[in-house]
């Protein structure tokens, strides 16, 4: 059990931190608030395939002024970066760029046996920061729990994760109140956009915010996940007892399992303890046999060794 709760407190520390602890590139004074010109940064890179080769892991690195290292790592598409497999296979020199709405990437380096490094140079677009700025997203203000991360770095960091004007708009589209800055990265990471929000919104669920919605795609809740929650008796859940039920893998075929052995008025806690402690039906069938009465506790003791132990002292 503690090995459980163990995961599912790491998991919901990532939640939160996921999106912050993107390291970006960029260290050097930012503009005033008046007016932000093209900036030019550079620094170093680093890359390698992905497991099936289908993408490139890049890596943008920069020392620091107080001499510590700033990093972004992400997966890209061939396609972007105007690379090609065979250029990264084959090795050889290479330059490359990475055009964003929020600014371009320069690189130039060197490939070899599917690995490459070289520099890059960083170019942002004030035009960005100011078409953000008309549509409530002030990343010159809108700093979140991180102030100390310069401007420069959340500009650098909507390039590598192509957070857009078109993104801003159709995440405002949906009417899921106050957005900022911070959730158009998780947007952007998690893959989040208007579609999503509205079909959560109408699974019964309107009162959801960013970070429920990042929750959502990692632990895969959507609409029919929602439905086959429904389906096994608990429509009226919250959220976070549907993400339990993802955690733990609830499964229709799990439920039938243990229903067919007598449990049947089940919440979803009392499942979850089940697929904790690995209660199937084969254990339920064994306990009854030995005289277990039939509800979720004294199995759990049982599975525990405790109904056992308490029997020996007695005895």
């Amino acid at each position: 059990m503690t090995k459980k709760i163990s995961i599912l407190f790491v998991l919901c520390l990532a939640l939160t931190a996921l999106t912050a602890e993107r390291r970006s590139v960029i260290g050097i004074t930012p503009a005033g608030p008046a007016s932000v010109p093209q900036t030019t940064l550079t620094g170093d890179w680093n890359a390698s395939l992905v497991k099936d080769n289908s993408k490139l892991n890049l890596n943008f690195e920069r020392r620091t002024e107080n001499g510590g290292h700033n990093q972004f790592g992400h997966s890209f598409e061939f396609s972007e970066l105007g690379l090609t497999r065979e250029q990264v296979q084959n090795g050889g020199p290479v330059s490359f760029r990475l055009v964003r709405e929020a600014g371009t990437i320069d690189c130039e380096g060197s490939f070899q046996n599917g690995k490459g490094s070289g520099t890059f140079r960083f170019t942002g677009n004030s035009a960005f920061l100011s078409a953000m700025k008309s549509r409530g997203f002030d990343f010159e203000k809108d700093r979140g729990r991180y102030e100390e991360r310069p401007l420069e770095d959340r500009l650098f960091t909507a390039a590598a994760l192509n957070v857009t004007t078109a993104l801003a708009d159709d995440l405002l589209s949906a009417g899921f109140g106050k957005l900022d800055v911070s959730d158009l990265f998780k947007a952007a990471i998690f893959k989040i956009d208007s579609t999503f929000m509205r079909e959560m919104k109408a699974t019964g669920f309107p009162n959801l915010d960013m970070e429920d919605l990042v929750k959502a795609r990692i632990f895969h809740i959507d609409a029919q996940f929602v439905r086959k929650a429904a389906e096994m008796g608990f429509d009226k859940q919250s959220f976070e007892g549907l993400v339990k039920m993802s955690i733990f893998k609830v499964t229709p075929e799990f439920l039938a399992e243990i229903r067919t052995e007598g449990l049947t008025d089940l919440s979803v806690e009392d499942v979850v303890k089940l697929r904790i402690f690995h209660i199937d039906g084969e254990f339920i069938r064994k306990a009854k046999a030995e005289g277990v009465p039939l509800n979720v506790e004294r199995l759990v003791q049982r599975k525990l060794g405790v109904e056992r132990a308490a029997r020996r002292v007695v005895i």
